[in-house]
């Protein structure tokens, strides 16, 4: 099954300083078709303007994964850590038994990034924040692991049966990706694409399950920037 969530069909909360598209129901956003995707359980597009952000706020139990677009987005929590993470890099923050943290653009231009949420395997463990670079060129084509519940795999480490996979893909050619049909999986991508031969336009939700392998295609004219939970 494949499920395409027209970008406009999205939750949209514009704040000035952060104009929002929620995937799912989130803050003032409810749908009760789209409360979550399997583990996957929030999936905001954001675009935070220069010089601003989202002050300390609490989290707790949830893997929290924030893929940068463009520009770049500081962090700084409870537990001491502070980074800056840049496009097409990720960081990851498992929030646990309860971390405070703030997330910043510092920049003089906009970041766009999406944050996306999955619910812990495991309640109350120690909280924890990660960031690693991706060189883009090294997914050109294919889907590289960026994060996993899997410590072996030498990405970035969440507390969930999950992974965060990205690609660019040039355009008119195509990747393919195989899936457990047992497994949910959410794919956005930045241009348009057909997924199995279904169309989908840019920053569409492509929400999949029951399939044991995705051939995307990038549309002719332009290339698109793939990014794909897989989720129990």
């Amino acid at each position: 099954m494949i499920d395409i969530r027209p970008f406009a069909s999205l939750g949209h909360a514009n704040h000035g300083w952060l104009d929002a598209r929620h995937h799912f129901s989130f803050a003032s956003y409810h749908d009760p078709e789209r409360m979550a995707w399997g583990r996957i359980r929030v999936w905001n597009d954001d675009t935070i303007g220069a010089r601003s952000g989202f002050p300390p706020h609490p989290h707790r139990d949830m893997e929290i994964i924030t893929y940068v677009r463009s520009g770049a987005i500081t962090h700084q929590d409870s537990l001491g850590n502070k980074g800056r993470t840049g496009a097409g890099d990720v960081q990851v923050m498992s929030a646990g038994k309860g971390v405070t943290h703030a997330e910043y653009n510092l920049e003089d231009v906009s970041t766009t990034l999406f944050q996306i949420w999955i619910e812990s395997d495991e309640a109350g463990v120690d909280p924890a924040w990660g960031a690693m670079p991706f060189p883009k060129d090294h997914r050109d084509g294919q889907f590289q692991l960026l994060a996993s519940g899997d410590p072996a795999d030498g990405t970035l480490t969440i507390h969930a049966d999950a992974r965060l996979l990205g690609a660019n893909l040039p355009g008119g050619k195509t990747v393919e990706v195989a899936l457990d049909p047992a497994r949910h999986q959410y794919l956005v991508a930045s241009a348009s694409v057909t997924v199995n031969g279904i169309a989908a336009e840019a920053r569409d939700g492509i929400a999949i399950t029951g399939e044991t392998r995705l051939t995307i295609e990038a549309g002719a004219d332009e290339d698109a920037e793939l990014v794909l939970v897989d989720a129990r």
